[in-house]
């Protein structure tokens, strides 16, 4: 097995999960700018008001980028399934 396929495999490793992680973080992240925001300006410091938006956020996320985030996952675990073969000799 050669260092390449497997430094290969592990930065496909590190893409997948960055490109399926980033969108729900950024998510989050904004939200959570936003509110801690309008809780500075409103000088509400309510710490339950900033986690339903967020997660709020997260769901919508998740219910348009869904199916894309469903492919790409299916296509690593494809990737790593008909790549067994070649780890083994």
């Amino acid at each position: 097995m050669e260092s390449e396929y497997i430094s290969h495999f592990a930065m496909q490793a590190i893409k997948v999960a960055a490109s399926l992680a980033g969108p729900l973080l950024l998510a989050a992240l904004v939200t959570g700018l936003i509110i801690s925001l309008l809780q500075a300006a409103t000088q509400i410091n309510e710490m339950t008001l900033s986690f339903i938006p967020k997660i709020l956020a997260v769901i919508v996320v998740l219910i348009i980028l869904g199916p894309s985030m469903l492919t790409t996952m299916t296509d690593y675990i494809r990737f790593v399934i008909t790549s067994i073969p070649n780890l083994t000799s």
